[in-house]
């Protein structure tokens, strides 16, 4: 995710999680059996050995080299957390965390570093091994992502996500995957957060790779995303699934998008049917597809700017069955919440084309919601649960496995705004589950402190 996170306080986190006292009462309020508990990392944030034992260059490899001064400290992650040599000690914070789970990412490039199968590299494919045995040796099961954020700058150079025959580049490397550790991980992420993967690495270039392609590249990486991860669903189901016994989810971001007034729950909507509906609506909805709205307004503007065709890439009746149902669980990434309103004074504030152009609002966040010294996540814990409410009941109330929550802070041994956070946040779980939502686990961002992508180690 991207957020910096301090973990030295993770383990205030895990007090609340058996027991979870409720911010407005003295009862003990208690999570449902069997319920899960877990904490998330992501590769090139923590592993290292950038270089190391046949590992070959991924975008984030080359981004951060070649254009440092992208990273707010100037830092990399050629060392970050040197989880590749220790992660003895990761699953030593695991149990005395009492994690059920840890959620983590294989690096594409240490397993294949020539991009494809041809060549399986066999020393990474013995360090996750390794890693895997030494979580399971204590009873902490793995949940692995696939994807998370680093493309291999082969593939990259190809086109990367904007490429339509990445769809199969993906697939082969998920195949491998299974084929390797499938005996072994019985829960899979296909891709972590396609909405930043698309939005901020090819709209705004605030991520590798850093192309500004708003309105076109951005909506070219959507469609190729959810193929990519509908491929790699179907691969694991068909061929997999039947010895493996296993599941696998798509991990979706999503803010709460709260209207400044009803006047703008129109705008609200949009927003969040751009932001995560563009990626739950094909798979979680019963119709499949884009959400309407978006394909509505992305045609009647792409006509308006004198466009022949609508700048989104639309799915064919095939795509949107062979898309609709590919995720056993809904898996949500979310932090925090943001006012959305609409007025003339979104009217040419974006670029022309855009994304935010077309989606044709305002948003800010209220200073009240600050606690603390974060500049990043603010406390909106009812937001949370609305956004709970809203997936259950806009998608027939599917099974939830919250993937990312956390927050921001410079952190310190007295860390008291976290504790606030945690406790408010998880007490939106329980009302939702007490409403009826079928929420399965919590994961916390993250295990541990770790590079966070452009604002590095600060």
């Amino acid at each position: 995710m991207f957020i910096k996170e301090s973990s030295i306080l993770l383990l205030i986190c895990c007090v609340f999680i058996a027991y979870c006292e409720a911010s407005d009462r003295h009862d003990v309020r208690k999570f449902p059996e069997g319920f899960l508990f877990g904490a998330a990392t992501a590769a090139y944030q923590i592993e290292g050995g950038f270089n190391e034992d046949g590992k070959s260059e991924s975008i984030w490899d080359r981004l951060s080299h070649q254009v440092p001064s992208v990273v707010q400290d100037g830092s990399t992650g050629d060392i970050a957390d040197d989880s590749y040599h220790l992660y003895k000690r990761d699953v030593e914070m695991m149990r005395e965390l009492g994690l059920d789970f840890y959620r983590f990412s294989l690096s594409w490039t240490r397993i294949l570093p020539t991009s494809f199968p041809d060549k399986i590299n066999a020393a990474g494919v013995e360090y996750y091994n390794n890693l895997i045995d030494e979580m399971l040796k204590y009873n902490i099961f793995p949940l692995v992502t696939l994807y998370h954020w680093d493309l291999p700058q082969k593939l990259m150079d190809m086109g990367g996500w904007t490429n339509p025959h990445i769809v199969d580049w993906y697939a082969d490397y998920a195949r491998v995957a299974f084929e390797t550790f499938g005996n072994k991980v019985k829960h899979w992420i296909t891709i972590n957060e396609p909405k930043e993967i698309c939005y901020l690495g090819y709209a705004t270039g605030l991520l590798a790779p850093r192309i500004k392609g708003s309105g076109y590249a951005d909506y070219m990486c959507s469609k190729n995303v959810l193929m990519a991860h509908a491929k790699a669903y179907h691969i694991y189901d068909e061929e997999f699934r039947p010895k493996q016994n296993g599941s696998i989810f798509i991990s979706i971001s999503a803010e709460w998008n709260e209207p400044e007034s009803e006047i703008h729950a129109e705008a609200a909507d949009d927003k969040a049917q751009f932001d995560w509906g563009q990626y739950a609506h094909p798979i979680f909805s019963k119709t499949g597809g884009y959400p309407e709205e978006m394909t509505q307004i992305i045609s009647r503007k792409s006509a308006e700017q004198g466009f022949y065709r609508s700048r989104l890439p639309e799915f064919s009746p095939e795509e949107v069955e062979y898309v609709k149902g590919t995720s056993d669980f809904f898996c949500l990434n979310h932090y925090s919440t943001q006012v959305v309103y609409r007025n003339e004074s979104a009217v040419g504030y974006y670029d022309t084309p855009s994304h935010d152009d077309d989606v044709g609002v305002r948003i800010y966040q209220k200073e009240e919601w600050r606690i603390g010294k974060s500049q990043v996540t603010m406390y909106v814990p009812w937001g949370f649960y609305k956004l709970l409410k809203t997936i259950r009941e806009k998608y027939n109330n599917p099974p939830i496995f919250i993937t990312e929550n956390g927050f921001a802070t410079h952190g310190g041994l007295e860390d008291n705004d976290r504790v606030t956070y945690y406790r408010g946040y998880l007490n939106s779980v329980l009302d939702a589950i007490e409403d009826g939502s079928d929420i399965r686990g919590y994961t916390t961002w993250s295990l541990m402190d770790n590079f966070e992508w452009v604002r590095g180690y600060t």
